[in-house]
């Protein structure tokens, strides 16, 4: 049976938590070790960065690894809270195909194979169990690890993903046929041409985002069932996935928890292209993911 994190809770973790958290958290603070590399998976030269703090040097601890939203890079989904996170676990983030610094393959990307890829950078890491936290469809590439590769799962974060094609507002999908790369937002171009900087990679990345999104293939209610490992599903409550969605994956996941924050897609977690000014939420949602994670 699921468990609502209900508003007021985000509003005691708001009073609570210290702006000092991220304002203090840097790699003097906590001694962070990184970590980078391409690994040769399935095809792919896949980036990866490792962040290792001076408590956490053998590796021991189950990693938590990210995974980023359509279009970005590490930079863009995490970077306003990847240092909060770097503090108190071991971080794996990853590129997937096309994006960033991980090469292409000649093949349309799909959630299953990006499932498949991070699957197979874990066993090139050697690690055989991981919390894995996704946004937008770095989130539903989660739920597909979690379907497909479920001995290396230990729990997961999904934020601001869907399921089915009718999780998403009305008219996002079919938007997405007449769009351009004129259409993406400014930062996504700008970081993505700042770790590769070549302009015919950036038009193919985002041909493919568009295709796949146009092709969006719904996961059955079944597959959400057969999820056994802990879920925490966030949402913004003016995202672009439905709220109601969100509630109703919660409700088909044996083991979900459910966290609908004030916000837009993105903004709950700092994302470059939503992020806030002096906003508080993020540091709501950080807070309870750690909560989430290591109890």
């Amino acid at each position: 049976m699921f468990r609502v994190i209900r508003f007021f809770v985000v509003i005691f973790v708001l009073l609570s938590t210290s702006t000092v958290l991220f304002a203090q958290t840097n790699q003097r603070d906590i001694e962070m070790k990184k970590d980078s590399g391409l690994a040769p998976v399935n095809g792919l030269n896949m980036y990866y960065e490792i962040y290792r703090t001076s408590r956490y040097e053998t590796g021991s601890e189950v990693p938590l690894v990210l995974i980023h939203g359509g279009g970005s890079t590490i930079e863009t989904t995490f970077g306003y809270i990847l240092p909060v996170f770097t503090k108190d676990f071991m971080v794996i983030a990853v590129e997937l195909q096309a994006h960033g610094r991980t090469s292409d393959r000649d093949a349309l990307e799909s959630f299953e194979q990006d499932a498949d890829d991070v699957a197979a950078l874990l066993k090139y890491l050697k690690i055989n169990k991981a919390n894995i936290f996704g946004f937008s469809n770095g989130g539903t590439t989660t739920l597909q690890i979690t379907i497909r590769h479920h001995e290396i799962v230990n729990k997961i974060v999904v934020v601001s993903a869907n399921y089915k094609r009718d999780g998403l507002i009305d008219g996002l999908i079919e938007g997405m046929q007449n769009a351009t790369l004129d259409n993406m937002p400014a930062p996504l171009k700008e970081a993505y041409l700042k770790v590769a900087p070549d302009k015919s990679h950036l038009q193919i990345m985002f041909e493919k985002d568009k295709e796949r999104m146009i092709g969006f293939k719904d996961l059955s209610d079944d597959d959400l069932r057969s999820i056994k490992a802990p879920a925490l599903l966030m949402v913004g409550d003016h995202d672009v996935v439905k709220a109601e969605h969100v509630v109703k994956m919660s409700q088909l996941i044996p083991n979900a928890r459910l966290a609908i924050l004030p916000g837009t897609h993105g903004s709950i977690i700092g994302e470059i292209c939503a992020v806030k000014k002096d906003s508080k939420i993020p540091y709501a949602a950080v807070e309870i993911i750690k909560e989430f994670l290591v109890k």
